[in-house]
Protein backbone atom coordinates (compact mmCIF):
# COMPACT_ATOMS: atom_id res chain seq x y z
CA UNK A 1 0.00 0.00 0.00
CA UNK A 2 1.75 3.40 -0.83
CA UNK A 3 2.33 5.89 1.65
CA UNK A 4 -0.17 8.36 2.60
CA UNK A 5 1.11 11.95 0.94
CA UNK A 6 2.69 14.26 3.76
CA UNK A 7 4.04 17.99 3.57
CA UNK A 8 7.20 18.92 3.89
CA UNK A 9 8.65 15.79 2.10
CA UNK A 10 11.05 15.68 -0.39
CA UNK A 11 9.34 13.05 -3.28
CA UNK A 12 11.35 11.67 -6.49
CA UNK A 13 10.26 9.94 -9.60
CA UNK A 14 8.49 7.40 -9.30
CA UNK A 15 6.93 8.04 -5.90
CA UNK A 16 3.23 7.20 -5.16
CA UNK A 17 1.13 8.41 -2.54
CA UNK A 18 -2.86 8.01 -1.07
CA UNK A 19 -4.57 11.07 -0.67
CA UNK A 20 -8.12 11.19 0.12
CA UNK A 21 -8.66 7.47 -1.11
CA UNK A 22 -6.78 7.92 -4.04
CA UNK A 23 -3.28 7.11 -5.29
CA UNK A 24 -0.83 9.50 -7.15
CA UNK A 25 2.34 9.25 -8.98
CA UNK A 26 4.48 11.88 -8.98
CA UNK A 27 5.39 14.01 -12.26
CA UNK A 28 7.91 16.45 -11.09
CA UNK A 29 10.28 16.23 -8.56
CA UNK A 30 9.52 18.76 -5.28
CA UNK A 31 9.40 19.37 -1.75
CA UNK A 32 6.01 18.98 -0.52
CA UNK A 33 3.74 22.25 0.74
CA UNK A 34 0.93 22.24 3.05
CA UNK A 35 -0.97 23.84 0.22
CA UNK A 36 0.46 21.64 -2.54
CA UNK A 37 -1.84 18.42 -2.36
CA UNK A 38 -1.92 16.45 -4.67
CA UNK A 39 -5.45 17.06 -6.00
CA UNK A 40 -4.83 20.98 -6.60
CA UNK A 41 -1.21 20.56 -8.12
CA UNK A 42 -1.85 18.66 -11.42
CA UNK A 43 1.61 19.35 -12.52
CA UNK A 44 2.98 17.84 -9.86
CA UNK A 45 1.17 14.46 -9.27
CA UNK A 46 -1.17 12.55 -11.79
CA UNK A 47 -4.10 10.56 -10.11
CA UNK A 48 -3.95 6.61 -11.02
CA UNK A 49 -7.06 4.76 -12.81
CA UNK A 50 -9.05 2.56 -10.52
CA UNK A 51 -7.47 -0.24 -12.88
CA UNK A 52 -4.29 0.95 -11.44
CA UNK A 53 -5.11 0.89 -8.61
CA UNK A 54 -6.09 -2.48 -8.52
CA UNK A 55 -3.83 -4.74 -10.68
CA UNK A 56 -2.69 -7.48 -8.77
CA UNK A 57 -6.63 -8.33 -8.64
CA UNK A 58 -8.33 -10.72 -10.77
CA UNK A 59 -10.67 -9.99 -13.64
CA UNK A 60 -14.40 -10.55 -11.25
CA UNK A 61 -13.63 -9.40 -8.10
CA UNK A 62 -14.66 -5.94 -8.36
CA UNK A 63 -15.52 -5.35 -11.77
CA UNK A 64 -17.28 -7.74 -14.78
CA UNK A 65 -14.76 -9.87 -16.44
CA UNK A 66 -14.54 -8.13 -20.03
CA UNK A 67 -13.96 -10.14 -23.12
CA UNK A 68 -10.32 -10.61 -23.43
CA UNK A 69 -8.77 -8.81 -26.22
CA UNK A 70 -8.53 -10.95 -29.65
CA UNK A 71 -4.40 -10.89 -29.22
CA UNK A 72 -4.45 -12.92 -26.39
CA UNK A 73 -5.25 -16.17 -27.95
CA UNK A 74 -7.57 -17.31 -25.10
CA UNK A 75 -11.04 -19.47 -25.67
CA UNK A 76 -13.51 -17.94 -23.54
CA UNK A 77 -15.43 -20.07 -21.06
CA UNK A 78 -19.01 -19.47 -20.13
CA UNK A 79 -19.96 -21.03 -16.62
CA UNK A 80 -23.79 -22.14 -15.74
CA UNK A 81 -23.09 -20.48 -12.24
CA UNK A 82 -21.22 -16.76 -12.72
CA UNK A 83 -21.08 -15.81 -9.35
CA UNK A 84 -18.57 -18.33 -8.80
CA UNK A 85 -16.03 -17.90 -12.05
CA UNK A 86 -13.24 -15.92 -11.66
CA UNK A 87 -10.96 -16.41 -14.66
CA UNK A 88 -7.27 -16.48 -14.56
CA UNK A 89 -5.64 -13.80 -15.19
CA UNK A 90 -4.95 -13.25 -19.26
CA UNK A 91 -1.44 -13.64 -20.48
CA UNK A 92 -0.08 -12.41 -23.83
CA UNK A 93 0.93 -14.78 -26.56
CA UNK A 94 4.66 -15.11 -27.29
CA UNK A 95 4.49 -12.88 -30.49
CA UNK A 96 3.16 -10.36 -28.72
CA UNK A 97 5.40 -10.72 -25.48
CA UNK A 98 8.11 -10.56 -27.38
CA UNK A 99 7.86 -7.67 -29.86
CA UNK A 100 9.23 -4.15 -29.43
CA UNK A 101 7.43 -0.74 -30.54
CA UNK A 102 10.45 -0.36 -33.23
CA UNK A 103 9.18 -3.52 -34.65
CA UNK A 104 5.80 -2.74 -35.63
CA UNK A 105 5.37 -1.48 -39.29
CA UNK A 106 4.47 1.84 -40.07
CA UNK A 107 0.60 0.91 -40.71
CA UNK A 108 -0.01 -0.12 -37.32
CA UNK A 109 1.81 2.80 -35.38
CA UNK A 110 -0.61 4.86 -37.15
CA UNK A 111 -3.71 3.04 -35.64
CA UNK A 112 -2.23 3.46 -32.63
CA UNK A 113 -1.48 7.22 -32.62
CA UNK A 114 -4.98 8.49 -32.50
CA UNK A 115 -5.21 12.27 -31.65
CA UNK A 116 -1.64 13.26 -31.25
CA UNK A 117 -1.50 10.76 -28.81
CA UNK A 118 -0.56 6.76 -28.91
CA UNK A 119 -3.42 5.27 -27.15
CA UNK A 120 -4.77 1.92 -25.51
CA UNK A 121 -3.80 -0.39 -28.43
CA UNK A 122 -0.52 -0.36 -27.19
CA UNK A 123 -1.42 -2.55 -24.17
CA UNK A 124 -1.64 -5.46 -26.97
CA UNK A 125 2.08 -4.66 -28.01
CA UNK A 126 3.77 -5.56 -24.77
CA UNK A 127 6.62 -3.00 -24.88
CA UNK A 128 4.97 -1.09 -26.42
CA UNK A 129 3.56 0.06 -23.17
CA UNK A 130 7.01 1.49 -21.74
CA UNK A 131 6.83 3.68 -24.91
CA UNK A 132 3.43 5.48 -24.27
CA UNK A 133 4.40 5.94 -20.63
CA UNK A 134 8.08 7.78 -21.44
CA UNK A 135 5.73 9.84 -24.37
CA UNK A 136 3.83 10.07 -21.35
CA UNK A 137 5.96 11.03 -18.56
CA UNK A 138 7.93 13.50 -20.88
CA UNK A 139 4.87 15.51 -22.07
CA UNK A 140 3.75 15.60 -18.18
CA UNK A 141 7.44 17.00 -17.83
CA UNK A 142 6.96 19.75 -20.28
CA UNK A 143 3.43 20.62 -18.15
CA UNK A 144 5.38 20.50 -15.21
CA UNK A 145 8.23 22.72 -16.38
CA UNK A 146 5.82 25.43 -17.79
CA UNK A 147 3.42 25.25 -14.02
CA UNK A 148 6.74 26.43 -12.26
CA UNK A 149 7.74 28.43 -14.29
CA UNK A 150 4.56 30.75 -14.81
CA UNK A 151 4.20 30.60 -10.73
CA UNK A 152 8.05 31.66 -10.91
CA UNK A 153 7.04 34.48 -12.94
CA UNK A 154 3.83 35.13 -11.10
CA UNK A 155 5.54 35.43 -7.71
CA UNK A 156 7.92 37.17 -8.75
CA UNK A 157 6.20 39.63 -10.25
CA UNK A 158 4.03 40.17 -6.68
CA UNK A 159 6.62 40.44 -4.91
CA UNK A 160 8.27 43.25 -6.94
CA UNK A 161 4.87 44.92 -6.16
CA UNK A 162 5.38 44.19 -2.59
CA UNK A 163 9.05 45.98 -2.67
CA UNK A 164 8.24 49.18 -4.76
CA UNK A 165 5.09 49.77 -2.38
CA UNK A 166 7.23 49.80 0.40
CA UNK A 167 5.35 46.16 1.65
CA UNK A 168 8.03 44.01 1.76
CA UNK A 169 9.23 43.15 5.05
CA UNK A 170 12.88 42.45 4.84
CA UNK A 171 16.67 44.65 3.74
CA UNK A 172 16.93 43.07 0.34
CA UNK A 173 14.83 40.77 -2.21
CA UNK A 174 14.40 39.43 -5.40
CA UNK A 175 12.21 41.59 -7.83
CA UNK A 176 11.35 40.84 -11.03
CA UNK A 177 14.06 41.99 -14.19
CA UNK A 178 14.03 41.99 -17.51
CA UNK A 179 16.63 42.94 -20.51
CA UNK A 180 19.49 45.21 -19.27
CA UNK A 181 16.78 47.36 -16.98
CA UNK A 182 18.87 47.14 -13.83
CA UNK A 183 17.32 49.12 -11.56
CA UNK A 184 19.56 51.51 -9.08
CA UNK A 185 18.90 50.31 -5.83
CA UNK A 186 20.12 46.67 -6.87
CA UNK A 187 23.25 45.27 -4.74
CA UNK A 188 26.73 45.00 -6.65
CA UNK A 189 28.28 41.55 -7.09
CA UNK A 190 31.52 42.43 -8.70
CA UNK A 191 33.11 44.31 -11.02
CA UNK A 192 35.01 43.26 -14.74
CA UNK A 193 36.66 46.23 -16.24
CA UNK A 194 34.89 49.38 -14.44
CA UNK A 195 31.66 47.78 -15.75
CA UNK A 196 29.48 47.15 -12.60
CA UNK A 197 28.32 43.38 -12.36
CA UNK A 198 25.01 42.83 -10.17
CA UNK A 199 23.42 39.65 -9.04
CA UNK A 200 20.81 37.97 -10.40
CA UNK A 201 19.11 34.37 -10.56
CA UNK A 202 16.81 32.45 -13.33
CA UNK A 203 14.60 29.30 -13.76
CA UNK A 204 16.37 26.57 -15.39
CA UNK A 205 15.96 22.76 -15.99
CA UNK A 206 13.90 23.04 -13.01
CA UNK A 207 16.21 24.87 -10.61
CA UNK A 208 17.29 28.47 -10.15
CA UNK A 209 20.28 29.44 -10.57
CA UNK A 210 22.68 32.20 -9.35
CA UNK A 211 24.97 34.54 -11.77
CA UNK A 212 25.49 37.69 -12.92
CA UNK A 213 23.44 40.50 -14.75
CA UNK A 214 25.26 43.78 -16.08
CA UNK A 215 24.47 46.37 -18.99
CA UNK A 216 26.77 45.06 -21.06
CA UNK A 217 25.59 41.66 -21.38
CA UNK A 218 24.25 40.21 -24.78
CA UNK A 219 20.35 39.83 -23.15
CA UNK A 220 20.80 41.59 -19.65
CA UNK A 221 22.09 38.59 -17.31
CA UNK A 222 24.33 34.96 -17.58
CA UNK A 223 23.71 32.12 -15.04
CA UNK A 224 25.95 28.94 -15.41
CA UNK A 225 24.69 25.08 -15.68
CA UNK A 226 25.79 21.97 -16.24
CA UNK A 227 29.43 23.20 -17.62
CA UNK A 228 27.65 26.19 -19.66
CA UNK A 229 27.23 30.20 -19.92
CA UNK A 230 23.64 30.99 -20.40
CA UNK A 231 22.36 34.36 -21.75
CA UNK A 232 18.96 35.23 -20.26
CA UNK A 233 16.92 38.68 -20.53
CA UNK A 234 14.29 37.55 -18.03
CA UNK A 235 15.48 37.15 -14.58
CA UNK A 236 15.84 38.41 -10.99
CA UNK A 237 18.11 41.03 -9.61
CA UNK A 238 18.58 41.51 -5.72
CA UNK A 239 17.84 44.62 -5.02
CA UNK A 240 18.32 46.75 -1.33
CA UNK A 241 20.10 48.07 1.02
CA UNK A 242 23.48 47.17 0.44
CA UNK A 243 24.75 48.00 4.65
CA UNK A 244 22.02 45.33 5.58
CA UNK A 245 24.58 41.94 3.60
CA UNK A 246 28.47 41.52 4.01
CA UNK A 247 30.85 38.96 2.36
CA UNK A 248 32.24 36.15 4.56
CA UNK A 249 35.14 34.40 3.00
CA UNK A 250 35.38 30.99 2.16
CA UNK A 251 37.90 28.56 0.82
CA UNK A 252 37.54 24.80 -0.21
CA UNK A 253 34.14 22.86 -0.12
CA UNK A 254 31.32 24.82 0.90
CA UNK A 255 29.84 24.63 4.49
CA UNK A 256 27.06 26.82 5.19
CA UNK A 257 27.19 26.14 9.15
CA UNK A 258 30.91 27.25 9.14
CA UNK A 259 29.51 30.73 8.04
CA UNK A 260 28.55 31.92 11.54
CA UNK A 261 25.74 34.07 9.59
CA UNK A 262 22.55 33.90 8.23
CA UNK A 263 23.12 33.63 4.57
CA UNK A 264 20.89 35.47 1.98
CA UNK A 265 18.55 33.17 -0.04
CA UNK A 266 20.09 32.46 -3.54
CA UNK A 267 18.70 29.23 -5.09
CA UNK A 268 18.52 25.77 -5.65
CA UNK A 269 19.25 22.82 -7.92
CA UNK A 270 16.97 20.89 -9.90
CA UNK A 271 16.90 18.40 -7.03
CA UNK A 272 16.09 20.61 -4.35
CA UNK A 273 19.35 21.54 -2.48
CA UNK A 274 20.06 25.31 -1.66
CA UNK A 275 22.51 27.66 -3.47
CA UNK A 276 23.84 30.47 -2.31
CA UNK A 277 25.27 33.64 -3.39
CA UNK A 278 28.67 33.66 -4.01
CA UNK A 279 31.47 35.90 -5.90
CA UNK A 280 35.19 35.29 -6.63
CA UNK A 281 38.11 36.77 -8.02
CA UNK A 282 39.18 35.50 -11.48
CA UNK A 283 41.19 36.89 -14.10
CA UNK A 284 41.71 40.84 -12.54
CA UNK A 285 37.82 40.76 -11.67
CA UNK A 286 34.94 39.46 -9.13
CA UNK A 287 32.45 37.99 -10.45
CA UNK A 288 29.20 36.69 -8.90
CA UNK A 289 28.45 33.03 -8.80
CA UNK A 290 26.63 30.19 -6.17
CA UNK A 291 27.74 28.30 -3.64
CA UNK A 292 26.37 25.08 -2.85
CA UNK A 293 27.44 22.03 -0.30
CA UNK A 294 27.55 19.54 -3.30
CA UNK A 295 30.08 21.62 -5.63
CA UNK A 296 33.20 19.86 -3.71
CA UNK A 297 36.06 22.41 -3.04
CA UNK A 298 34.94 25.67 -4.44
CA UNK A 299 32.11 27.91 -6.19
CA UNK A 300 31.15 28.35 -9.49
CA UNK A 301 31.03 31.38 -11.62
CA UNK A 302 30.09 31.72 -15.54
CA UNK A 303 32.47 33.24 -17.41
CA UNK A 304 33.55 32.80 -21.16
CA UNK A 305 30.73 30.40 -22.30
CA UNK A 306 31.57 27.84 -19.42
CA UNK A 307 31.67 27.85 -15.49
CA UNK A 308 34.69 28.19 -14.05
CA UNK A 309 35.53 26.79 -10.29
CA UNK A 310 36.88 29.08 -7.64
CA UNK A 311 38.49 27.58 -4.67
CA UNK A 312 38.47 30.77 -2.76
CA UNK A 313 35.48 32.73 -2.42
CA UNK A 314 32.59 34.58 -0.25
CA UNK A 315 29.15 34.54 0.69
CA UNK A 316 26.31 37.08 0.93
CA UNK A 317 25.18 37.20 4.35
CA UNK A 318 23.07 39.01 6.33
CA UNK A 319 24.80 42.49 8.39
Amino acid sequence: MAPYWQPGVQYNHDDVVQFEGYEYRIIQSHRSQSDWTPDVTPALWGRLQVSQHREEKQWGEDCNPCPPAPTYGQTQRMETDQSSYQAPPAQPEQEHKEKHWYDIDEKQKKELEIGGGILAGLATVGAGVYAYKQYEQKKEEKQAHAWTLDNWMAESQARTQQWRSGQYDSPVAWIWCEGKNIPRDAIQGGEERGETLYICRAYHETGMMVGKASRVFKKGAVIGFKKDEIHIDKYEILVGNSRAVKWVTCAGKFNVGSLRARPVEGGREPDGTPIYIAQAPYHGAVHPGKACEMYGDGCFIPYDDTEKKVKEYAVLCYA
